[in-house]
């Protein structure tokens, strides 16, 4: 097999994009106040901003969204998703809601009060939002190599066992409401978490009788790299390897826009048949009834097809060999990013590459809107702009500890040449990086302010 596997698919139908000029691309970014989340998806050429329910659907999909039972309650096309879910992930009890955050929000209203701390390895944007706008604390206790950007290492998702273990005895179970993981670590660069270190999680959580929660957007991505690295998993299928990963926990939230290959669909599932009703009542209240939470009858179904797409090994290949081409391709021509590449998407190293920068300008912000400005390509700013935050005892502003911007790759969406072009583009940025200048923030929301902020450049 090549190193970097082909598409195991053929192009059916598409939809044109352009690349704008030079000065329409000054003039969106004026106007989309220096912020590529604002900008419109139309002056984007390569559009990588996130892997999130921007990815294509199959023939089988489409298939099954005709299919589509729009009965408002006990839908056929939710019986079916039920029959997958419990097949894949073998929970008693779920509930669809419209995507990720969602399920956040419901398992946070219900279970966290106001100066509780939420462990994980690391707490993604609107997880960590959620936890907040309840009063909580997220903790990050992903092991000390993952803030090491130049590391080759298997699972630098990992949480540390120690750090966790110390942190339960020191904050008292009775403050902790449940415990997470997130697979793979989007918030480290798309790392994967190890089997052996999930069910270490697992054992030290329930050791203490805290609720163990998975946030498994990209689970299959992350079986898939147990499979390639982990001893013992190469002859065991990703559905297998799936079916232990939620075999040791007590719930999992998904976000289906990634692993569950559909535009739109999200679910909350657990094992307590007294929590599931509390669910269900709050999901009635916010999302819908219980067997649509939010979803359409068509919805549903493509879930039904993708969660079990998203597991095809022939797929993962690709997809993983993609991010990989992507990644070498920058290092290539002098762009550092996280190593080794994840599965999603490739992580610049922002503060790095733009070490004149400091964190209080947002070196990620300014490479991100270079990039846009140099090509036409939107990523993300993972750095300061989306995780600083005040110290609630000083008020001195806490920054991460890496500085990145997320390129992350639409499924089944775009070709090698146009990875090709965005290493073209970003090599011609590093000739103009000692001239990137920070910016400032003029508006920024309370929480998640990374998607409404508006900048000026300084």
């Amino acid at each position: 097999m090549p190193i970097h596997p082909p598409e195991p698919f053929r192009i059916k139908m598409v939809e044109p994009i352009r690349l704008i000029s030079p000065e329409a691309r000054q003039a969106a970014m004026v106007a989309a106040g220096h912020n590529v989340f604002t900008l419109h998806a139309e002056d984007v050429f390569i559009d990588l901003l996130t892997d999130s329910g921007t990815g294509a659907m199959s023939q089988e999909q489409w298939a099954a969204m005709m299919r589509g039972d729009e009965s408002y309650a006990g839908a056929r096309s939710y019986l079916r998703l039920a029959d997958t879910m419990q097949q894949i992930f073998g929970f008693e009890h779920f509930v669809p809601t419209h995507q990720g955050r969602a399920a956040e929000n419901i398992i946070s209203a219900l279970l966290i009060q106001p100066g509780m701390v939420v462990p994980s390895n690391m707490h993604f944007d609107t997880t960590d939002g959620n936890i907040r706008a309840r009063g909580g604390r997220p903790v990050n206790l992903v092991q000390d190599v993952a803030f090491d950007p130049e590391a080759r290492v298997d699972f630098k998702g990992n949480m540390d066992i120690d750090k966790l273990r110390a942190f339960i005895e020191e904050t008292g179970v009775q403050n902790i409401p449940f415990g997470a993981i997130t697979i793979t670590n989007n918030a480290g660069g798309g790392q994967p978490v190890s089997l052996a270190n999930i069910r270490a999680v697992s054992e030290v959580y329930h050791h203490y009788g805290i609720p163990f929660f998975i946030d498994c957007c990209r689970y299959a991505e992350n079986a898939y790299f147990i499979k390639l690295r982990e001893p013992g998993y190469a002859n065991k299928s990703t559905l297998e390897i799936a079916r232990e990963i939620f075999s040791l926990a007590d719930g999992a939230w998904m976000s289906a826009k990634k692993d569950g290959m559909v535009n739109m669909g999200g679910f909350l599932a657990v094992r307590d048949a007294e929590l599931y009703q509390k669910i269900c009542n709050e999901l009635i209240m916010r999302e819908g009834f219980v067997t649509y939470g939010g979803l359409s009858g068509r919805d549903l179904d493509a879930l039904a097809t993708g969660l079990w797409e998203g597991l095809d090994e022939a797929y993962l290949a690709y997809r993983l060999g993609q991010t990989a081409y992507l990644a070498e391709g920058l290092n290539a021509v002098g762009v550092p990013t996280i190593q080794p590449p994840g599965g999603h998407a490739v992580y610049i190293d922002a503060g790095q590459l733009l070490p004149h920068i400091p964190h209080a300008e947002f070196p990620g912000q300014a490479l991100a809107a270079a990039l846009y400005l140099e090509g036409g390509i939107r990523g993300v700013e993972i750095g300061s702009v989306m995780f600083a935050y005040p110290n609630p005892d000083t008020g001195e502003m806490v920054y991460p500890k890496l500085e990145l911007v997320r390129l992350a790759i639409p499924r089944r969406v775009y070709t090698q040449s146009h990875m090709d072009y965005v290493i073209e583009t970003a090599a011609k940025l590093t000739q103009k990086a000692a001239g990137l200048r920070g910016y400032r923030i003029t508006y920024a929301a309370k929480l998640l302010r990374h998607f409404t902020a508006r900048f000026e450049p300084l």
